[in-house]
């Protein structure tokens, strides 16, 4: 697979997106209105990483002043382990920071053990947990948070 390109995500994506947000999340995953509501918001960016016009991950940020959110990061399970979910991240960090924000969040199933990983490395500490917040399944989400400098 060639690396993918990161570019916004636009509407005509959302088909590719919801199905591999089905794929990796099962009963949890987004619904439609919830990624067309996401969309809508002006506090929000999205991206795709777009390989040969394949969609293979996505990941969405918000942004209010300080503050920053990680809303959401999926990669499709044949790009995981090659660095998409890492660019993804940066990007979406690096977006927050351009738009002011200091310090930004993000929860992850306490059962994402890649996952947690991958945001350790990238400076993220955690900070709380919330038992069984990914319903259904009673999966418990662990909060995690880390300061971001300016870009």
């Amino acid at each position: 697979m060639p690396e993918p390109l990161l570019r916004p995500l636009r509407w005509w994506d959302l088909g590719a997106v919801q199905a591999l947000e089905r794929e990796l999340f099962g009963p949890s995953a987004w619904s439609d209105e919830t990624f067309w509501g996401e969309l809508a918001q002006p506090s929000r960016r999205y991206l795709v990483a777009d390989a040969d016009g394949v969609v293979v991950g996505y990941g969405g940020v918000m942004v209010a002043g300080a503050d920053a959110d990680v809303q959401t990061l999926g990669v499709a399970p044949a790009g995981q382990g090659r660095g998409t979910g890492r660019r993804l991240l940066r990007a979406l960090l690096a977006a927050a920071a351009g738009a002011g924000a200091t310090r930004i969040v993000l929860e992850v199933r306490a059962d994402g053990a890649a996952a947690q990983h991958l945001y350790r490395s990238e400076g993220f500490e955690q900070i709380a947990r919330r038992p069984r917040y990914y319903q259904p399944g009673d999966v418990d989400a662990v909060i995690m948070r880390a300061p971001l400098r300016p870009r």
